[in-house]
């Protein structure tokens, strides 16, 4: 049986698994019980990725069958601090588990030149989890916040970007019709704060987001970066969800 290496971001752990990566995301989702129910996002590591910073051999070691021959489902080897001592080079696809266990792996694409201008709602997941307006492009925005001279920062950053729909170009009087934010005249307000001429890049919507979020909300998809770079996962268009990706978009939607 193979090891597999995976970064989760809910929450943020290192783990070592006997499971590919479906059946993780599912195990991670529901348990090996059912009795258990939430999200997952995670990382598929390369399998060659080692650090002194964690004992990935000693979790290698111990990630062996079960003595009736089942696949040993997790093995930790960090809780902490995981995020910013894992290199970019070494993440490679990026999976999606729903509540009822459907997984969806992304894979890295150039990041989306789109964003020329207009707001932006970030939501953070590791190693901070806020919910962020800003005017800052994801670029832009991955750098503000691993800007380690700055006294409010995070050495590597993991989000994603939410839909706004006219909020994005005129959040005072912009009719929305599908939006499920809990309070929508605050995001109002907390977008109508921003001001690139004055300096303020980002207003803080939620300080602790729920940890479970809403898939179908998500704009472009994923990002993870610092000072050195940024990868970009991109979600597939809703019309690739439906006719290739049913059962994932179905489980996101009931």
């Amino acid at each position: 049986m193979g090891k597999h290496i995976y970064l989760s971001m809910i929450p943020e752990s290192l783990v070592v698994s006997m499971l590919p990566p479906e059946k993780f995301g599912a195990y991670l989702a529901v348990g090996t019980r059912k009795r258990s129910r939430g999200q997952a996002i995670f990382f598929e590591l390369d399998p060659a990725f080692r650090s002194d910073f964690f004992d990935l051999e000693g979790a290698l070691e111990r990630c062996v069958p079960h003595p009736d021959g089942e696949p040993k489902h997790s093995v930790y080897a960090g809780i902490y601090r995981v995020l910013e001592h894992v290199p970019l080079s070494a993440m490679q696809g990026l999976w999606l588990g729903t509540q009822d266990g459907r997984v969806l792996g992304l894979q890295q694409a150039t990041p989306s030149r789109q964003f020329l201008g207009g707001y932006h709602l970030y939501r953070e997941f590791c190693p901070v989890h806020p919910l962020i307006a800003s005017w800052l492009t994801p670029e832009k925005f991955c750098a503000f916040i691993t800007d380690i001279s700055s006294p409010v920062s995070v050495p590597r950053i993991c989000f994603c970007d939410l839909q706004l729909e006219g909020l994005a170009e005129d959040p005072r009087n912009a009719e929305v019709s599908d939006l499920p934010y809990a309070d929508l005249q605050h995001l109002r307000d907390c977008l109508c704060e921003l001001d690139e001429e004055t300096g303020k890049h980002t207003k803080t919507v939620d300080r602790i987001a729920p940890q479970q979020f809403p898939y179908r909300c998500i704009r472009t998809g994923f990002y993870v970066g610092d000072q050195e770079g940024m990868l970009f996962y991109p979600i597939p268009s809703v019309e690739e969800l439906e006719t290739d990706h049913y059962a994932w978009w179905r489980s996101v939607n009931v």
